[in-house]
């Protein structure tokens, strides 16, 4: 494996730098990043991978304070007669005693620019061009390594890329890229590694590799991120709660705790979506669910059940009719009392439907299953779909949470119309709520992962806000 690429990432205090770092390493907590100049004091480094091998090395360095007194200083140190290259004024410079004093932040700067294959210059495109910045560029020049200029914060209302294009061009640099930290392209990446690989070729190998790489990465987390939420939507719909007392005050009761369950399933979800995308807790806050009065209408009625029931006690008439029969006997029993209903029970059918036993004879004491409301399914897939679409255009440098609210729009199947066919189909398996299911519930999660694949690729996931 080549030697791994070495970037210096230079530029002026604030416009940034570790921002950008963050980002491309996927990385959230590198470095200190502030409103504030001057927040970065010392050179610090990460590395990128491709298939676990180091392609590129980059070095975040301070912000250039003073290049306007930097520059005089440099066009003194020049004796009569004496005509000097770039890196050889600089390594005169380095030497002197201003190298570890009064310009000592633009000395970190330089020994890593020249210990590097390349630069990349960030610049804050909400900035005026002003005569520091093109005093910053020839100083970084005079290090004769390949610079890219990176223009930063390019989605922020104001920026002024045209104006900073131009004044690159002036002084040479053609090749820019854009590359908002907080909010990259989709392709941002590839273009940042592609304009790389045109100014320094001896690297272009690697760092196709690594854009090869960032793209699998890309792709498994599009199919991962869908079925987690296909999960969550499952389990919820599955899930109900047994109410033996059905007073008021036990049915609000039963109510909130389903409600305080769901919440901790759809923030287990948050959690799980995070770390795919390499996320810290708490980058995303996701508000209360409404306390909805719950689903009473009972799922032992729901037609798969009755299916599956008609499957498990041999198909044909004579299950049919038993079946039937049980029906009755929940629905109020209008010729047989509880007792001979519990005995014709008892001497085979309940046999056959043992699967549903346990819930049937819950059902004849009384008893009651709460369950999870369409309304409040369709409220979790909109806010998992809006949370995808935020996640993937987001930068590691971003520092406001994102809100996991209610969207103001999204998929129309989420908002009206039928559920999708696999969470009807989860009414009737209360199994799906654990790990049990098999391989019915493993496909009913791969088919309802496809179609929030297919929406939150087409947009119809968002209302979150980063």
């Amino acid at each position: 494996m080549p030697a791994p690429m070495i970037l210096a990432v230079v530029g002026h205090t604030n416009t940034g730098k570790t921002s950008l770092l963050r980002t491309l390493a996927r990385d959230a907590g590198f470095g200190e990043v502030a409103d504030r100049p001057g927040t970065t004091r010392h050179v610090e480094g990460v590395r990128l991978l491709a298939d676990g091998e180091a392609v590129v090395e980059l070095f975040d360095t301070p912000g250039m304070e003073d290049a306007i007194a930097l520059l005089e200083f440099l066009d003194g140190l020049a004796g009569a007669g004496e005509r000097l290259d770039g890196p050889a004024r600089l390594g005169r410079f380095l030497a002197t005693a201003e190298a570890g004093g009064r310009f000592e932040q633009e000395a970190k700067v330089l020994r890593q620019l020249l210990a590097s294959d390349a630069g990349l210059y960030v610049i804050d495109a909400r900035d005026p061009v002003l005569a520091k910045h093109r005093d910053e560029l020839e100083i970084l020049a005079a290090c004769g390594r390949p610079l890219l200029p990176v223009l930063n914060f390019v989605a922020a209302p104001g920026a002024r890329q045209d104006e900073w294009r131009a004044a690159l061009a002036r002084i040479g640099l053609h090749a820019t890229v854009d590359f908002d930290t907080v909010a990259p392209e989709l392709d941002g990446e590839r273009h940042l590694f592609d304009a790389l690989a045109t100014l320094v070729h001896a690297h272009k190998a690697g760092l196709s590799t690594l854009i090869a790489a960032r793209a699998r990465e890309a792709g498994a987390r599009a199919q991962a991120a869908p079925r987690l939420v296909a999960e969550l939507l499952l389990r919820l719909a599955a899930r109900r709660y047994r109410v033996a007392d059905t007073s008021d005050a036990a049915l609000v009761a039963a109510v909130e705790a389903l409600r305080d369950s769901v919440r901790a399933a759809e923030q287990g979800c948050v959690d799980a979506l995070l770390a795919l995308y390499r996320f810290r807790p708490g980058d995303a806050r996701a508000a209360g669910l409404p306390l909805a009065a719950g689903r009473w209408r009972d799922d032992l009625f729901h037609p798969e059940t009755l299916r599956r029931m008609g499957l498990r006690m041999g198909g044909g008439a004579a299950a049919g009719a038993a079946a039937g029969a049980g029906i009755d006997l929940l629905a109020g029993g209008t010729t047989l009392g509880l007792a001979a209903g519990l005995g014709a029970l008892a001497g085979g059918m309940w046999q056959a439907v043992g699967h549903y036993g346990d819930r049937l004879a819950a059902r004849l004491r009384g008893h009651r299953e709460l369950t999870v409301d369409d309304a409040i399914l369709r409220l979790v897939a909109l806010r998992q779909l809006s949370l995808l679409t935020a996640l993937a255009g987001r930068g590691h440098a971003a520092v406001a949470p994102i809100r996991v609210d209610a969207p103001q729009a999204g998929a129309a199947r989420w908002r009206e119309g039928r559920l999708p066919a696999p969470l009807r189909r989860a009414r009737a398996h209360p199994e799906w709520d654990g790990a049990d299911g098999g391989d019915e519930r493993a496909a009913a999660a791969a088919e309802l992962a496809g179609l929030l694949q297919e929406e939150a690729e087409s947009g119809g996931g968002n209302g979150a806000s980063v």
